[in-house]
């Protein structure tokens, strides 16, 4: 039997904007920020905030957001898979939205690749 059936966890929300982190209860209610009070943004189980004073990972944290990405590995059960990269820094989300312009590729699919540069240009 699976181990992360038998408990409930909780999901990190964030608040991009006062570069605040949460962990709550996985529900669908809207979960305000407790300094701003504007609902805060599911980031998934695997999300580890950066410093507050970070502000080119809270850019990379606020693009991977925006693109509808989250910081999860887990399956709906919870197990069997490791988290999925995701860029950290300012410089890797400017890496890779160029070459999404240049490739013509969605940038939501080079936000989750390693290594932009080992994808294969698409198929025409």
């Amino acid at each position: 039997m699976c181990r992360y059936a038998e408990t409930t966890y909780k999901v990190h929300y964030v608040c991009v904007p006062c570069r605040r982190s949460s962990k709550l209860p996985w529900d669908d209610l809207d979960h305000p920020c407790p300094r701003c009070r504007k609902p805060m943004i599911p980031a998934g189980h695997d999300f580890a905030a950066p410093r507050h004073r970070d502000t080119s990972a809270w850019i990379a944290v606020a693009a991977v957001l925006a693109e509808g990405l989250r910081y999860d590995g887990f399956e709906t059960c919870g197990c069997a898979r490791q988290p999925k990269f995701r860029p950290r820094t300012s410089p890797q989300i400017r890496q890779r939205r160029r070459l999404a312009t240049r490739r013509g590729l969605p940038f939501a699919t080079l936000l989750t690749t390693r290594d932009p540069y080992d994808t294969p240009p698409p198929i025409k």
